[in-house]
């Protein structure tokens, strides 16, 4: 073998060892990079999967929702949208902006900046609920307007007890729930929810929650839209 072609090969190979080790330190440097960043920030291949997560805490908040605007005490089956919606009217086509918010003066523009910050920061993109809701009803998960999927079909609540045959007078049809936003002290929180039903009516509500001695419990609720029987489209609420 000719020199220059011995020093080629081990040219070649040092260029591949270099290659891996600055691969490596590249590797490195992401690493730390991540793992610099603030909790409100990600990596761009975190970033998606963490902004689907719905957190823990927040299903407390819509259970008592359901339990205290929806759940009577014949409902036996409640459905449920399996992601959140980023809307706050049926015929909006765009996630909610603050001018959006501000212009309709919501709670008579009582509730605070940073909570209405979080809020609509929280809805630029919709999450997927999960079977963590214990409201003591049996629930499924519908997609849209598919027919719920096996995963929804066996989502049973914590609380179960005797099975009542369904029948359609005690069936919940159906709510969609936002993400939640909270204030800074994690003090308040704001959520949206929908009862779209099947003959066309329904209505949305913003229900605002305080927490006092580490309890949550609902302030306020303003009703955002209503479709009663007669109307032919959604009434905004003055």
């Amino acid at each position: 073998m000719c020199i220059l072609s011995v020093f080629s090969c081990l040219t070649a190979r040092a260029a591949c060892r270099y290659a891996a080790r600055m691969r490596g330190h590249e590797a490195a440097v992401i690493v730390v990079l991540c793992a610099g960043l603030s909790p409100s920030m990600t990596c761009a291949g975190e970033k998606q999967s963490v902004a689907a997560v719905i957190s823990a805490d927040d299903y407390a908040l819509y259970d008592q929702t359901i339990k205290n605007t929806f759940l009577t005490s014949h409902t036996r089956l409640v459905v449920i949208e399996r992601m959140t919606v980023t809307r706050l009217l049926p015929d909006q086509t765009e996630p909610t902006t603050l001018g959006f918010f501000h212009d309709r003066n919501y709670f008579m523009g009582r509730l605070p900046p940073d909570l209405v910050l979080d809020f609509v920061g929280a809805n630029r993109e919709a999450g997927r609920l999960e079977s963590r809701f214990q409201f003591g009803v049996r629930y499924r998960f519908v997609s849209a307007d598919s027919i719920e999927d096996s995963e929804a079909a066996v989502a049973w609540p914590v609380k179960t007890g005797r099975i009542v045959p369904v029948q359609a007078p005690s069936i919940l049809d159906r709510l969609a729930f936002s993400r939640v936003g909270r204030t800074f002290r994690n003090d308040q929180a704001l959520l949206y929810v929908e009862n779209s039903r099947s003959d066309g009516t329904g209505a949305g509500f913003l229900v605002w929650f305080r927490k006092q001695a580490r309890i949550w419990a609902i302030h306020d609720t303003e009703v955002v839209w209503i479709v009663r029987p007669d109307d032919e489209a959604g009434e905004e609420s003055p």
